[in-house]
């Protein structure tokens, strides 16, 4: 079973076989050029003992895709739950992001990579998610306690998380081939210098420039 901070079982159920083979699937293959038989080769569990359990392909990466959010929910939570100030919060999570990114790059794949509404089209963006909500929630604290400067909650939260992520997406497109962990500390002092409360450059917008006649 993908998990991102426990340890596998040693004896694997037949849900942990089939999840643990689809999302290796997935990743390397893309949703669309995986079928029910590659993940019964691939998990060597029995196509009907994969529809009872699942009802499909797409029964199984919705599975999957629930199972990972939730792992990320708990990771928020355990953030949450330290006795940090908000900027340690920030920059815990953006650690364990980028930690994640190298060591469980699957799982960053399929949850931060992948386009879910290709495939799970019924499901919400992932960005209206929990633990995404989570971040934003770290980000308003901030606001409330001076950390992070007064503004559109949506614009900082993007401003604290938005370059993680783009640099996640630039090692997992092939483009970075230095580890995302490297880049933490330039990352953590270019954000802050940008959202810190009282910090940063002015806010003032500039003038528009006019079109030459």
């Amino acid at each position: 079973m993908p998990f991102l901070n426990k340890r596998e079982p040693s004896t694997e159920t037949l849900d942990c076989r089939v999840l643990t083979a689809a999302l290796d699937l997935f990743v390397e293959r893309g949703f669309h050029n995986v079928s029910v038989h590659d993940i019964q080769r691939e998990s060597r569990v029995s196509i009907g003992s994969i529809y009872k359990h699942f009802g499909g392909k797409e029964g199984v990466a919705k599975a999957l895709y629930y199972h990972l959010l939730k792992e990320f929910e708990e990771m928020m939570e355990r953030v949450m739950a330290e006795d940090m100030s908000c900027r340690e919060r920030c920059n815990r999570v953006i650690a364990l992001l980028l930690e994640y990114t190298e060591s469980h790059t699957n799982i960053i794949e399929f949850m931060l990579h992948a386009k879910h509404r290709e495939f799970l089209p019924d499901e919400p963006p992932i960005c209206s998610s929990t633990p995404f909500e989570g971040m934003r929630k770290i980000v308003r604290e901030g606001m409330e306690t001076g950390e992070i400067r007064q503004g559109n909650p949506w614009v900082a939260a993007a401003a604290v998380f938005g370059s993680a992520f783009r640099l996640i997406h630039l090692r997992l497109d092939g483009v970075m081939d230095q580890p995302v962990t490297e880049c933490y500390d330039d990352l953590i002092d270019a954000m802050w210098q940008g959202v810190a409360g009282g910090q940063g450059a002015s806010r003032k917008r500039p003038q528009p420039v006019g079109l030459a006649s």
